[in-house]
């Protein structure tokens, strides 16, 4: 199933975990796997902490500490540092799931990971029983 992901912020962790419920529900497979793809060069897509928000800031915020905006950058869009990002968080997560339900931790959420929005972007969710 392909979803549309509209992001507000150049930088933004989108939680997708209820898509990736829906998707799941939709398939009526009870047992397998789901893969969560992103298709672009400057997005990418996690598993992390749902519970306290400064995680996530703090992901942001250390992201760009590590790999900031630069001149430097010999890319003419001027975004290679959202296509560093992309590469480091990866374009892809699989969530195990079991009795049609996700095996994430208490805390855990999914998320589409934007680094240069905002932008309408795609998720391929996929679910492999």
């Amino acid at each position: 199933m392909v979803y549309t992901i509209k992001s507000g912020k150049r930088v933004e962790f989108i939680d997708i975990t209820d898509l990736v419920h829906q998707s799941l529900r939709e398939s009526r497979v009870s047992h397998g796997v789901v893969n969560v793809f992103v298709p672009h060069t400057t997005a990418g897509a996690t598993v992390n902490e749902n519970s306290d928000p400064n995680v996530v800031e703090d992901m942001i915020n250390w992201l760009g500490r590590l790999v900031p905006v630069s001149e430097e950058f010999r890319h003419f869009e001027g975004n290679s540092d959202a296509h560093i990002k992309a590469t480091l968080v990866g374009s892809s997560v699989n969530i195990p799931f079991s009795d049609s339900e996700l095996n994430l931790g208490v805390w855990q959420a999914v998320y589409f990971c934007e680094f240069d929005g905002p932008r309408k972007r795609n998720v391929v969710i996929s679910v492999i029983g």
